[in-house]
């Protein structure tokens, strides 16, 4: 374990080892415990503005899932493999001693992770915050006719990426995972009622940019799951998919207001 200073706070970084994989762990700043979990394509150093503004409040834990940022390659990428990345990291938190559950945060990807562990781990987490993920979309995004549109996408940001070392993985495992996700949110529904603990979404009314079709499915997913479940609550913000940077300033803000709002129900 090493330990450093950003942003004025101090932080310590470990790897943990598990499935085959190396995963590179940040923990920094004071307060509340809160887990971080980044999405597909981003990384830790990705989300560093976010982190540094809630690690004034926050004992905040990030990590990069396997292929991404500093974590190792993988033999496999798949969603039931990304969600054993997270596992690990929260086991090796409890075993470490947090003084209570966290707050479990996930972006993107990493929100629909985030759904699925908190489901099958009762107790295990104080609440969700939910960002621009885990949407149950009533339609697949990555339908036949726009296919070929993703994969060339995607095989040039792959490329760039493991230019940089910043993703390791190849276009068509990003394309492949993404048509899991697709598969994987098509029946999130039934996981958000296993969860008993609070749940809020921030989430962008312009999730694919200029794409009305997409955003349209986006928004309403997000209807489909407040019909279904009431007690999950919901912000918008006025950005695309991008929002965790663009908007940093307003997701650190409504995390704060939520997880101070959360603590207050429980006294």
């Amino acid at each position: 374990m090493t330990t450093g200073t950003t942003g004025g706070s101090t932080v310590q970084t470990f790897t943990i080892q598990h499935d085959g994989v190396t995963i590179p762990v940040s923990r920094g700043g004071r307060g509340r415990p809160l887990v971080l979990c980044p999405g597909l394509s981003s990384t830790q150093a990705d989300l560093r503005e976010p982190v540094e503004l809630l690690r004034r409040d926050h004992d905040v834990v990030t990590f990069d899932l396997r292929g991404h940022g500093l974590a190792s390659a993988a033999g496999r990428y798949s969603f039931q493999a990304f969600l054993s990345d997270l596992t690990a990291v929260l086991t090796e938190l409890e075993r470490r001693g947090l003084p209570e559950p966290p707050l479990l945060v996930g972006y993107s990807l990493g929100a629909d992770l985030a759904v699925h562990y908190a489901g099958e781990h009762p107790g295990a987490v104080a609440g969700l915050v939910l960002i621009d993920g885990a949407n149950p979309v009533p339609e697949p995004f990555l339908t036949e006719d726009v296919l070929p549109a993703f994969r060339a996408l995607w095989e040039e940001a792959a490329t760039r990426q493991r230019a940089a070392r910043q993703v390791l993985l190849t276009g068509q495992e990003i394309l492949d995972l993404n048509l899991e996700i697709d598969a994987v949110r098509a029946k999130i529904l039934d996981r958000y009622a296993a969860i008993d603990r609070p749940i809020a979404m921030i989430m962008s009314t312009a999730m694919a940019g200029d794409e009305e079709r997409f955003n349209r499915n986006w928004r309403a997913g997000v209807e489909r799951l407040v019909r279904e479940h009431p007690r999950v609550t919901t912000t918008w913000l006025d950005a695309d998919h991008r929002l965790i940077v663009t908007h940093a300033d307003d997701i650190a803000r409504i995390i704060r207001h939520l997880s101070a709002s959360w603590r207050l129900d429980r006294c």
